[in-house]
């Protein structure tokens, strides 16, 4: 497996420059995407966009919303199960995670791209929803903020569950959204505490941000 963290700029990554283009376009005509507060994600530096998960179409919205840098998104290793899911996975800088298992592989990596200065995407409610409606984040993304030491960009999505729901087959030319929030730094998270006792906290704090965006405020 090409090693899912070692590109850094987008000149080197020619597949995930060419997907993020092909997908900006579609998302432009088909769902008149609207993006807000993109001045809001650093240029450098270790940052982990989070944002509410209600679609498979969230991911690529997450990708186009931003093309400052490359974006290494955090997917389930299912898709990593063709051979051309592999390669294209490979390719465009994702990390897999096996699901229910405590992937320590996973953490690692997304730990050390954190570090080297990359942007990393993940989905802290860890699934999408069922009902459309913002659930509650894993503790997991609070190990990742204290041991990477980076800052977090809270992100709500709008659109995407009515345009693609979770078991739906096609994509309804809903418009949808994405509004970026101010960063929240590691002072804002290490004032609720450190260590394990606080992972819940940061988890909560990152949730009441992509609420607050998704009421109309960019806390």
């Amino acid at each position: 497996m090409i090693d899912p963290v070692k590109h850094e700029t987008m000149a080197d990554m020619r597949i995930y420059q060419f997907s993020t283009r092909i997908f900006k376009l579609f998302l432009l005509l088909w769902n008149r995407l609207s993006i807000r507060g993109a001045e809001n994600i650093p240029d450098q530096g270790g940052v982990l966009m989070a944002s509410n998960h209600a679609s498979f179409l969230d991911p690529p919205v997450v990708g186009v919303g931003y093309r400052g840098r490359p974006i290494h998104f955090m997917a389930r290793d299912t898709l990593w199960n063709s051979k051309f899911g592999k390669w294209w996975m490979d390719h465009v800088g994702c990390i897999p995670v096996s699901r229910g298992t405590g992937d320590v592989r996973a953490l690692k990596l997304t730990i050390k791209a954190l570090k080297e200065g990359k942007a990393v995407s993940m989905f802290p409610e860890g699934t999408r929803t069922e009902d459309g409606e913002l659930q509650e984040a894993k503790g997991g993304i609070g190990f990742i903020i204290e041991k990477s030491g980076c800052m977090v960009v809270p992100a709500y999505i709008d659109g995407t569950f009515k345009a693609h729901p979770k078991g739906s087959k096609g994509i309804k030319p809903s418009k949808v959204t994405i509004t970026y929030g101010k960063p929240i730094t590691q002072e804002d998270f290490q004032s609720l505490g450190t260590g394990r006792e606080a992972y819940d906290q940061y988890a909560a704090l990152i949730m009441r941000r992509i609420a607050d965006l998704k009421n109309g405020s960019n806390a």
